[in-house]
């Protein structure tokens, strides 16, 4: 079986290559359990060495045809298409995030169209494709409105997806990831970065500041958690979806204070007292335009789970992800 990850340089694209190549196995688009042959890590820069003969890297711009002709080959079996560019980097400069958050995703699936076994395609959506006044919580039938160019972007390729898969050209499903953290590295221009900064900096000994108010929620999930919903997302058979291919994943409601509350419980008062508050207008508009609580019912049924608290949360970073001196 050959796998193709875009955005495979990245934190979650290497980290769901790794556990790919754990399997060794997944079931292809007829449902038959196949052997991994090759797992190919697509990023606009060089993919990490994973230390495993069956890994290939290519280097390339997503949005040059000839780039994904070269990755995408005929006997690609399955996509998982992660490659986005964040959500404040998408809002700050249009042209960008259209670029490569939709055009880059419709000659990805214009490929497929191409190939004469329909391959599986995994699309990482996000809760940002919800905003405005919804439901509290957010049903999976709620309706998409985007209040930002990123989430806008993302509803795009969803549809896309559906109606590539309506009409047999793939096997396609949108996996709406919650806003995944503690995130390993440097902050991003996602909106949603101090996420992940007001646990990894203080922890690392670092001031971290915390841009949004205290009583923000959000819909979160760990790393070690959403790579095994992603691979659950492409293991539910076809039968298994109705008149959407659209699935929110489950996560946990968790204020941003009691998120440093249990950096606190977790690494004590000097760690966590290194979060500073200052309030950043401009990332706060984007990030209260995402709804923060969920009931997923079709992700639950696929075999999805949530994390069950944000102290394991931590403790899960410290194990997998924290540098050591």
């Amino acid at each position: 079986m050959r796998i193709l990850i875009t955005g495979g340089a990245g934190f979650l694209g290497a980290r769901l290559a790794r556990a790919i190549l754990a399997r060794n196995t997944l079931t292809d688009a007829r449902g038959g359990t196949q052997l991994i042959r090759e797992v190919v890590l697509l990023d606009v820069v060089d993919p990490p060495d994973l230390g495993d003969p069956r890994v290939r890297g290519i280097t390339g711009d997503l949005v040059d045809p000839a780039v994904i002709e070269r990755a995408l080959t005929a006997d690609t079996d399955s996509i998982f298409h992660l490659a986005a560019i964040v959500s404040g980097q998408a809002e700050a400069d249009f042209d960008v995030g259209m670029r490569v958050n939709l055009d880059a995703t419709r000659h990805l699936l214009e490929r497929c169209r191409q190939l004469a076994a329909p391959p599986k395609f995994v699309f990482a959506s996000s809760l940002a494709v919800f905003g405005g006044l919804l439901p509290d919580p957010v049903t999976d039938d709620a309706p998409l409105t985007p209040q930002a160019s990123y989430g806008t972007q993302k509803a795009i390729g969803e549809l896309l997806v559906y109606d590539m898969t309506r009409k047999g050209f793939i096997d396609g499903r949108s996996l709406r990831l919650p806003t995944v953290t503690v995130r390993p590295g440097k902050p991003n221009k996602a909106a949603s970065s101090f996420a992940s900064g007001i646990i990894r900096e203080p922890l690392s000994g670092v001031d971290a500041i915390c841009p949004v108010a205290r009583t923000t929620r959000m819909w979160v999930t760990s790393p070690r958690t959403v790579i095994s919903n992603i691979l659950v997302g492409h293991e539910a058979p076809a039968a298994t979806f109705a008149h959407t291919r659209s699935v929110n994943v489950p996560g946990m409601l968790v204020s941003v204070e009691d998120m440093v509350a249990a950096l606190r419980d977790v690494a004590g008062d000097a760690v966590a007292d290194r979060v500073r508050w200052q309030f950043d207008p401009a990332i706060d508009r984007i990030v209260s335009t995402w709804p923060a609580n969920f009931a997923p019912k079709l992700g639950p049924a696929l075999g999805m789970k949530a994390d069950t608290d944000f102290k394991s949360i931590v403790r899960a970073y410290i194990a997998d992800d924290m540098p050591r001196p």
